[in-house]
């Protein structure tokens, strides 16, 4: 059996419908960005340089959810458009790490910008009760996400919680 929960105007909202509402919003936002004519995976993995810094290869083939041999097709189409860098791993002379160049960090702000606006548009159509209600939820969200992220982390490679 599904919880429910309540929407402002006190009607019951299934998990159902909030993940449709969910993916709707995440569409329209994402659409609104076209800073740099990126496709979504190339503008996921640009932004998650841009948020989190360089990283290898391997470690952005997997955080973003794709093959080795799929980002290195996206890091090379990157480079080209003078977004990405690669450059030597100090910390292991054999690795390479990939970094957003000050084109790529531009195109990564102005993309987040777009969003942002998206957002706010959105948000600006609602009534005053639903704008407080979306303001609450959305950082509780993202806080739940960062949350079970940290979980995930702390777990160890034998699947017990780190203590």
């Amino acid at each position: 059996m599904h919880k429910r929960v309540m929407d402002p105007a006190g009607a019951e909202v299934s998990p159902e419908d909030l993940i449709i509402a969910v993916e709707e919003m995440v569409r329209h936002v994402r659409r609104s960005a076209t800073a740099g004519g990126l496709s979504t995976a190339a503008s996921s993995a640009l932004a998650r340089l841009g948020r989190e810094g360089p990283h290898r290869l391997t470690e952005l083939a997997r955080a973003e959810g794709v093959s080795q041999p799929n980002m290195t097709q996206l890091v090379t189409r990157l480079e080209r458009a003078g977004l990405v860098r690669r450059t030597a791993d100090h910390r292991d002379g054999r690795g390479v790490l990939v970094e957003a160049t000050d084109a790529g960090l531009e195109v990564f702000r102005r993309r987040r910008a777009e969003r942002a606006e998206a957002l706010r548009q959105l948000v600006d159509t609602l009534d005053e009760s639903e704008q407080r209600a979306v303001r609450a939820a959305l950082p509780a969200l993202a806080r739940a996400i960062r949350d079970r992220q940290d979980i995930t982390r702390t777990v160890d490679v034998t699947g017990e919680k780190a203590t």
